[in-house]
């Protein structure tokens, strides 16, 4: 760099002309000659399964709320998440600026292709935030009774249009829905009810806690046979993707979800919870690396383009890169603050609004 500074001095080119920037060091090359490309697809679709771990955790308390009767029970489950929904959802929003920062085009069709799912995601999480709130302002059985519902219905569905996306995504599809869409938006609906049980394991105890936990083996078995029958009709009606679903790292991750599948029911059994939200987070993150992997090296199956075709160019690609290592430690900070603080099971009696 030194080198340069000096060639540069030396040309008499004025050191304010965007010209010397392009000619700097950030453009001869990735930084550190590190596989930036592949790391920022990888970090895209990591930052896509936290979200999908931490806020799918809260959706599934979300659906066991509606097997909860009594008032006091209906408040314990809103408590349990009270600190944390609003702050899971921050990765939602790290994952759209990721992506739309390292991959524009990219970013660019999948969403304009996918316009209305969008607005019905973003409307999901819309009723989903509102009806606690509003569910809290009133002590009226009727006000409760429809906020309740718009609650569930809202953690149903956010999940559920979250999951066809992702599987519009790797498909190509182009159509709103479809049948494997609707069954991989169904499977994560269970997977989060697996989580819910298992968050719910932490935060509540007594009858509560046993009556909620009882539904996450339940939500378990119907989440691994969801994806096995996805998993078939893709093999027996895409037969461009059956390599990608026969190779090794497809294969290996289908073999390790039954694994911590066999984990989360031992954990269960155990009452170790923290087992159990563990091997949930694990079950996550292998549905988004079989996502990502299936789809690598394309990135977009509908126009064709490959990580290596969508990435920024090198500049802002390296200014990226020091930005995300300095800001990622930051957000995982806050986050260890966050559930440190909030850890342990809430108090009988204890609501949503006195969190």
């Amino acid at each position: 760099m030194t080198e340069h500074l000096a060639a540069v001095v030396g040309s008499g080119v004025p050191l304010a002309d965007p010209t010397v920037l392009q000619a700097g060091w950030l453009a001869d090359g990735p930084l550190f000659g590190l596989p930036l490309t592949d790391l920022w697809f990888a970090l895209v679709f990591f930052i896509l399964g936290t979200f999908l771990f931490l806020d799918g955790f809260d959706f599934g308390v979300g659906v066991l709320f509606a097997t909860r009767e009594s008032a006091s029970d209906r408040e314990q489950l809103l408590a349990a998440i009270g600190p944390f929904w609003d702050g899971n959802e921050v990765w939602l929003v790290v994952f759209g600026g990721a992506l739309f920062a390292a991959f524009p085009e990219v970013y660019a069709t999948l969403f304009s292709r996918h316009y209305l799912l969008m607005f019905a995601i973003l409307g999901a999480l819309i009723v989903r935030g509102l009806a606690p709130e509003m569910y809290e302002q009133r002590h009226d059985d009727a006000w409760q009774r429809w906020w309740g519902r718009a609650f569930v219905v809202g953690s149903v569905t956010a999940p559920l249009f979250l999951g066809v996306f992702a599987a519009n995504w790797l498909l190509g599809a182009t159509a709103l829905v479809s049948l494997p869409s609707v069954v991989v938006g169904v499977a994560l609906v269970a997977l989060s009810t697996t989580g819910g049980a298992a968050f719910l394991g932490l935060k509540t105890r007594g009858r509560v806690q046993r009556e909620t936990t009882a539904h996450g083996p339940r939500a378990l078995v119907g989440y691994l046979a969801l994806i096995v029958v996805a998993v078939g009709f893709l093999l027996a009606t895409r037969p461009d993707l059956r390599g990608e679903l026969l190779a090794p790292t497809a294969l290996a991750l289908l073999v390790a979800s039954v694994g911590l599948g066999a984990a989360y029911v031992v954990a269960m059994r155990r009452e170790s919870y923290v087992g159990a939200l563990a091997a949930t987070a694990g079950l996550t993150y292998g549905l988004v690396a079989l996502i990502a992997s299936v789809l690598y090296p394309v990135i977009d199956p509908v126009t064709g383009l490959t990580v290596a075709d969508a990435i920024v160019s090198t500049i802002p690609l390296n200014l990226m890169s020091v930005g995300a290592a300095l800001l990622l430690p930051l957000v995982f900070a806050y986050f260890v603050v966050l559930y440190s603080a909030f850890w342990g099971p809430v108090e009988e009696g204890e609501g949503y609004a006195s969190e």
